[in-house]
């Protein structure tokens, strides 16, 4: 019979014949190695997001939306890429949201920012 190594530190395994570690510390070290790439990626894109949450959040009144230029936002470090979600008016209107904060494209550079307090007490 073929002696079963671990796949971690590759040392022989004894026990269970369906054992794949030597030890608990093996396996949590091997299945982090395994998901670090996928959880870095995350915590960049959720990094990036919350930044962009606290720019709308600091730019707009919470009773009014407000005009501003891209470049104002842009010099923020604001990253028109990554939002939360779209949502699409009946008038065809698309604004895009960091959560309960979001900004409408107005054209020739600038952004109608809005506060929407109805997406806090979803569930």
């Amino acid at each position: 019979m073929e002696q079963k190594v671990c796949l971690h530190c590759t040392k022989a395994i004894i026990g269970r014949a369906d054992k794949k570690f030597c030890d608990n510390q093996c396996r949590n070290e091997y299945n982090n190695t395994q998901n670090s790439i996928s959880n870095n990626y995350i915590r960049k894109v959720n990094r990036i997001i919350k930044k962009n949450r606290n720019i709308l959040e600091e730019l707009t009144p919470k009773d009014k939306s407000i005009k501003v230029a891209h470049k104002e936002l842009a010099k923020l470090g604001f990253s028109f890429e990554y939002f939360t979600n779209i949502y699409t008016t009946k008038a065809d209107k698309t604004y895009y949201f960091c959560y309960e904060y979001g900004y409408l494209d107005l054209g020739a550079n600038y952004y109608a920012l809005v506060y929407n307090k109805s997406y806090l007490n979803e569930e």
